[in-house]
């Protein structure tokens, strides 16, 4: 009869153990360090009748062992190459987000350079707008001054009544035209014997008529017009030189009473209205300033006689 027995060799946490099969019959054997084993496995056989050993058919499988511990984590792999990328996603486009809050507000930045100033404006003006509305009357003004008389009312129907009786005769009234004059005049020879002296007055040293008493003598050629008024002044003159003759107040001249001669064949004879502007003025009649050439009063002119020259003052307003 022969015998077959077959021995494995099984790793389990470490330890190898010896597994003996005898037919359908297993046994295990205590495990043994696997420095114990020097092959993988190994069958033997008897016989009774025989030494030599021969090795038998595969027994079957035996049943699966327990789950070994798990192993210690190997070290990792080189890194592997990029994958290609994938395809855009198709997802649809999200509801837009809520606003967020405001931030806050920054700090004020630099004050900017002043810009270049801009050109003029070239519009055209524009139309007149409406006219406003009238504005509150506006307090009455002070009283203004007292007008000028009305002129004189039309005479009234005489009245039933009879006739009364004369009135009081008035206070004489003014002379009529003539309020003052005056004549004084000088006789040559005699008066006037000196030459008259450029700018200096003609003696009328003689009285004659007069009337009122605002027109009087200071000097032998010098007058004194009291009232301011407008006056009539005559005068004439015999002398042997061309020249000329005006009236002065206070000596000075009073241009537009000038008056002369070219040849010694005539007087000079002055006519003319003055209006004084200061009470007591004094006038003269003098020898023109500008002149040259002194005059002389001609004696007895044309004859034998002594010759008159004449000065009238009239104060006619």
């Amino acid at each position: 009869m022969t015998v077959t027995m077959n021995t494995y060799r099984i790793a389990l946490k470490g330890l190898f153990f010896i597994l003996l099969t005898m037919g359908s019959t297993t046994f295990a054997y205590e495990p043994i360090q696997p420095d114990m084993l020097m092959m993988k496995g190994h069958s033997s056989s008897s016989s009774s009748s025989s030494s030599s050993s021969e090795r038998g058919p595969r027994g079957p499988r035996g049943p699966k062992g327990k789950k070994g511990d798990k192993g210690d984590r190997g070290s990792n792999g080189p890194k592997g190459n990029q994958g290609d990328r994938g395809h855009k996603g198709k997802s649809p486009k999200g509801d837009r987000g809520h606003r967020g809050k405001e931030g806050n507000r920054g700090k004020k930045g630099h004050k900017g350079s002043r810009g270049s100033r801009g050109y003029i404006g070239l519009g055209i003006e524009g139309p007149q707008g409406p006219q406003g509305p009238a504005g509150a009357t506006g307090a009455a003004g002070p009283t203004g001054p007292t007008g000028a008389g009305g002129g004189t009312g039309a005479t009234g129907a005489t009245g039933a009544s009879p006739t009364g009786a004369t009135g009081a005769a008035g206070a004489t009234g003014a002379n009529g035209g003539v309020l003052d004059f005056a004549d004084y005049f000088a006789l040559m020879p005699g008066d006037n014997s000196a030459t008259v002296a450029v700018g200096t007055p003609v003696e009328f040293p003689q009285d004659g008529p007069n009337a009122g008493v605002g027109i009087t003598r200071l000097t032998n050629y010098t007058f004194n017009l009291a009232a301011v008024g407008t006056y009539q002044i005559l005068f004439q003159v015999s002398v042997d030189e061309a020249g000329q003759l005006a009236v002065a107040f206070g000596g000075l001249e009073v241009p537009q009473t000038v008056v002369g001669r070219a040849t010694g064949t005539s007087q000079i004879v002055g006519q003319c209205y003055v209006t004084t502007t200061v009470a007591d003025t004094v006038l003269s009649i003098i020898n023109a300033p500008g002149n040259s050439t002194a005059l002389t009063i001609t004696p007895t002119a044309g004859g034998q006689n002594p010759v008159s020259a004449h000065l009238v003052i009239i104060r006619v307003l």
